[in-house]
């Protein structure tokens, strides 16, 4: 079952309208990038109330302290009291940034989550964490807070470039691959276009719920949805520092593959059900080019993962497809060796 501030919506304009009218907000905000203010605030437009508009560039180089305080100083600007709220209109990056600010503004407003990329859907706006990135540091700042409502709405996948998209589906794989092996399975047996994105949205959601309600502070089994991302994100964090563009499920999909070589490794994983993950990820996603050094600078990044404790490095590796195990500890050395594995893979 959903939490109630969960909802599958098919009409967005009158959902949201009904729910904000329950509510009785003083002043209502709305915040959205380039993208979402052209394909998605047209859509629930009209039936809104009352509102304003704040509007910052979109990417993930912007979810940091500078945006905030633009958010913030907007808030301020427009008088917004404690019983006022925020709408956030847009994909992971302005849901965690745009719910963290509202979460610190004035000790804490409402805000509601319309998340309109699949990423945000299926893993962003599920579970209350909000944050942002601090010196290339993925999501280094933040809270935990759930949102007045988070609104699921396929209509706005209809936006979405192939990229974006894709992005989004590293998540779906990464769901089904620590949690469902029957779900895995009719996963891999279609490419990305023959998706059926309405019944993988409400598996992880619905996955990713059950595991944020048992554990809303991550003290133990949610700490399972990091799979791929201990060394996913250092390389993210390392491009991203660079100048290089990785879209958060790029990143996801290399450090699956990486975390998989591990466990693969260790004798967790065989080497059938690594070959045909991997060999899925590749077809999917195609191979990020790093050199050597960059193999390097990368892996010295997750000595600052927020998953550590003291100088060990954690990390999630699957126990068979379908389970995995959390708080393995693994070495800078063979992170560099998944690493270099990757980088050795033909596409």
């Amino acid at each position: 079952m959903l939490p109630d501030n969960i909802l599958f919506s098919s009409s967005p304009a009158n959902d949201l309208s009904v729910f904000i009218s329950k509510k009785k907000y003083s002043k209502l905000a709305v915040l959205v990038d380039e993208n979402t203010r052209k394909h998605c605030y047209p859509i629930v437009q009209e039936n809104l109330p009352e509102h304003f508009l704040i509007e910052v560039a979109s990417g993930e180089t912007q979810k940091n302290l500078d945006t905030c305080i633009t958010i913030w100083q907007a808030l301020t600007d427009h008088a917004l009291d404690r019983h006022s709220a925020l709408l956030v209109l847009g994909g992971g990056v302005l849901g965690d940034m745009g719910g963290f600010c509202a979460a610190t503004y004035k000790r804490g407003i409402d805000f509601m989550l319309v998340p309109t990329t699949l990423l945000a859907q299926v893993d962003a706006s599920i579970g209350g964490k909000l944050g942002i990135d601090f010196n290339h540091f993925k999501n280094h700042i933040g809270v935990f807070q759930q949102p007045a409502m988070t609104m699921v709405c396929d209509i706005f996948l209809k936006t979405l470039p192939a990229a974006e998209l894709r992005s989004g589906f590293a998540e779906v794989i990464k769901h089904c691959l620590i949690s469902d092996l029957a779900m895995w399975k009719q996963v891999r047996s279609k490419s990305l276009v023959h998706q059926d994105w309405r019944v993988l949205v409400r598996h992880s959601v619905e996955f990713k719920a059950y595991v944020t309600t048992e554990d809303p502070t991550e003290k133990g089994l949610r700490k399972i949805l990091n799979a791929g991302h201990t060394i996913g994100h250092a390389v993210e964090s390392y491009l991203l520092a660079s100048n290089q563009r990785i879209l958060h499920g790029e990143a996801i999909a290399i450090g699956l593959i990486a975390e998989n070589f591990i466990a693969q490794k260790r004798g967790l994983l065989s080497e059938q059900d690594f070959n045909d993950v991997t060999a899925y990820i590749l077809q999917v996603f195609g191979k990020v080019a790093l050199q050597k050094n960059e193999i390097e600078a990368a892996a010295k990044l997750v000595l600052q993962d927020k998953k550590n404790k003291g100088n060990k490095i954690l990390c999630v590796l699957l126990k068979g497809i379908g389970s995995a195990q959390w708080d393995d500890e693994i070495s800078l050395d063979e992170m560099k060796e998944a690493l270099s594995f990757y980088q050795s893979l033909q596409t």
